[in-house]
């Protein structure tokens, strides 16, 4: 897999998802063997999210390099939760990898996860049943 094909598979992901009404892409990247990709999406419950990855490609797959994820509630001024890997909290066991829940302040470990894979967590996160 290249950049180009990990950015179609992204967006196919988008369009084919159950918990995204909307969507529209601020920015994609293609490098080829490394790549950009930041979205705004509207979710079925009315949150919001945002993500932005910066991605390179290792034995054709892609691996998240930097990324942050964003989740909020349709104001945009409640946090439900942020991962990323910006290595501001050391002491975790997952450093970098942490996610932010409900605060700034509340920041738990986390694991690295690309846009396709962080999608599928949502989905189950949103539709339980799913």
């Amino acid at each position: 897999m290249d950049a180009q094909q990990y950015l179609t598979e992204i967006k196919s992901r988008l369009v084919a998802s159950p918990v995204v009404e909307t969507f529209s892409i601020v920015e994609d990247r293609d490098l080829n063997d490394r790549g950009y990709f930041r979205a705004r999406v509207t979710l079925t419950n009315a949150d919001f999210l945002e993500i932005a990855e910066y991605f390179i490609i290792i034995d054709d797959q892609p691996q998240p390099d930097r990324y942050r994820y964003q989740w909020m509630d349709g104001t945009q001024k409640i946090l439900r939760r942020r991962w990323d890997n910006v290595p501001h909290f050391p002491d975790l066991p997952s450093f970098p990898h942490h996610v932010h829940v409900n605060a700034e302040d509340n920041v738990q470990s986390s694991r690295p996860r690309g846009i396709t894979e962080f999608l599928a967590f949502l989905e189950a996160e949103i539709l339980p049943e799913h």
